[in-house]
């Protein structure tokens, strides 16, 4: 497996990866979306449910109580040293992780199932091991890769029922600029299904305004689902088999919400 190097980028000198090309701040924004989730609202409530006073937080986070008073006030904001070290102290989860995509091209499938495995995916619990990645980058990571492993594409609509808390408004921008954003249609299309099926409305209703924010930016050209070396008998026999939603997301798959092993 070829994991990705994360040092071979810095923030501040990746201007152009993937194809993409950004303006010289853009990852350093990117790391910082991720502290800026800690409204001072959510600051407090998340210290008070890992259950740490504000002087037993402050001490294990390195700051002082009156320090911690004022981002938990919004009076002073959430530096990055201190946004990583709050995440770890008070046990938040992967989505509020920093969402590094400097390295996007080098996440393969091998790669990707591991993301998942340490993100909780059942299928690749085999894999388990290792530092988490915040699930909106594996997401949009697995979603701009050429070609995927067939059980990688089967894992993408767990990540949307499990985390329907991600970074919509990053991510969504960023599908549109890789023009991937008719798969990511799909994956929540697919979520929003099992969602539904399981009795999930919160998680259903998220996912309904995600899909709707989506269609208004479908595209009209067909694409297949990270299957880029389908054979032209291949997508000649989906375009008739394939079910209606991939139809409407113009995606040549098989891949229905019945048929994933965790729809049940």
């Amino acid at each position: 497996m070829n994991s990705p190097n994360r040092s071979r980028y810095s923030p501040v000198q990746a201007t152009a990866i993937c194809g993409v090309c950004r303006p010289r701040d853009y990852y350093k924004s990117c790391y910082n979306r991720s502290v800026a989730a800690l409204t001072p609202d959510r600051l407090r409530l998340a210290r008070e449910r890992a259950g740490f006073t504000q002087q037993q937080a402050a001490k294990r986070l390195g700051v002082s109580q009156a320090y911690l008073a004022l981002m938990e006030t919004g009076r002073r904001r959430v530096t990055e040293p201190v946004g990583l070290k709050i995440v770890g102290l008070y046990r938040l989860g992967p989505a509020f992780l920093p969402l590094l995509v400097d390295v996007l091209e080098f996440w393969d499938s091998a790669y990707l199932a591991k993301a998942l495995a340490n993100l909780g995916y059942p299928g690749f619990r085999h894999l388990l091991g290792g530092p988490r990645d915040n699930p909106t980058v594996v997401l949009l990571a697995a979603l701009s890769r050429p070609d995927l492993e067939v059980r990688v594409v089967e894992g993408l609509p767990w990540i949307v029922l499990e985390y329907c808390d991600l970074d919509w408004d990053w991510l969504i921008p960023e599908s549109k600029v890789r023009d991937v954003q008719n798969r990511l249609g799909f994956i929540v299309t697919l979520g929003r299904r099992i969602a539904a099926k399981r009795g999930g409305g919160a998680a259903q209703s998220k996912l309904r305004e995600v899909e709707e924010r989506l269609d208004q930016a479908r595209l009209a050209r067909e694409d297949s689902l990270c299957q880029g070396s389908l054979s032209e008998a291949e997508r000649s026999w989906l375009r008739r088999a394939r079910p209606a939603d991939a139809r409407h997301w113009n995606l040549l798959t098989d891949l229905d919400a019945e048929h994933l092993p965790y729809a049940a």
